[in-house]
């Protein structure tokens, strides 16, 4: 007893306390943390996708990428554990290959590079370096039985204060802007939420469910055919501010003119 009581007064007892609670804490924080359930796989990759991926890949990624994905600093970050799904939004959405250096890259859909097929081979590619998100299940993108009012709860807490209350984008920090969400394909809406590209958070299935996303992307799609709109002028259906901004505009300019009419009448 007197052996432990004097070990309990020297420097190391602290340090070893310490190093105890950090193993029990990261033990039982691996013990206890949910299971980060399996991306599903919506099509069967073959070799043969990944090699013609890989050659796509070579020609015309791995300038910025690296030929194994590895990233190229500055250039081009790495693609190890992006996933098949990163790489098909970014392709398909013509923001990659990247045309030119630029704060952001933009969506374009009209310069996209590639087939579906290649883009396919180019995502199975980028898959086969390090595990990464995969495609969503199509039960999840059919917009079937989702709950447009709970989605846009959903919305308005973890988007809106971004992407606008309507969708229709709005600027961030040093060049940065969010993209507006109207007219987007419903699968590169979910690829976003779960990948966070650029300046966008990553949402995983803890943060917001696959039936959530689904939800969020059938209440943008509601707004997209007009489901926002409560009678009179849309004013681009900018939401709160553009509103304001309207009245704003003809308050102040009407209370201008009355104060011009009253002077000149009082002269």
């Amino acid at each position: 007893m007197s052996f432990l009581a004097a070990r309990r007064r020297s420097p190391m007892a602290l340090l070893v306390l310490l190093f105890l609670g950090l193993t029990f804490t990261g033990t039982a924080y691996a013990a206890l943390q949910p299971a980060t359930p399996p991306a599903p796989a919506s099509a069967t990759v073959s070799v043969e996708d990944v090699e013609a991926g890989q050659k796509l890949f070579l020609g015309n990624c791995a300038t910025c990428h690296g030929t194994n994905g590895e990233g190229v600093e500055p250039l081009g970050p790495s693609l190890h554990g992006v996933g098949a799904l990163s790489t098909e939004f970014q392709v398909a959405t013509g923001r990659m290959p990247l045309p030119a250096p630029d704060v952001q890259a933009a969506r374009n859909t009209a310069q996209v590079k590639f087939s579906e097929e290649e883009i396919a081979q180019l995502a199975a590619f980028v898959a086969s370096l390090a595990p990464g998100p995969g495609m969503p299940d199509p039960q999840f993108l059919d917009l079937e039985g989702a709950d447009i009012a709970a989605g846009g709860a959903t919305y308005r807490t973890n988007c809106a204060m971004c992407h606008n209350s309507s969708g229709t984008g709005g600027a961030l920090t040093r060049g940065k802007y969010a993209p507006t969400l109207m007219n987007v394909e419903p699968r590169h809406i979910y690829a976003a939420m779960v990948t966070g590209p650029q300046s966008m958070p990553v949402f995983n299935d803890q943060n917001i469910t696959p039936q959530e996303k689904e939800n969020v992307i059938a209440f943008l799609k509601n707004i997209e055919e007009g489901g926002n709109s409560h009678g009179g002028a849309g004013l681009g259906n900018y939401g709160p501010a553009g509103d304001a901004l309207f009245i704003w505009t003809l308050g102040i300019g009407t209370l201008i003119a009355l104060a011009i009419w009253v002077g000149r009448k009082a002269a």
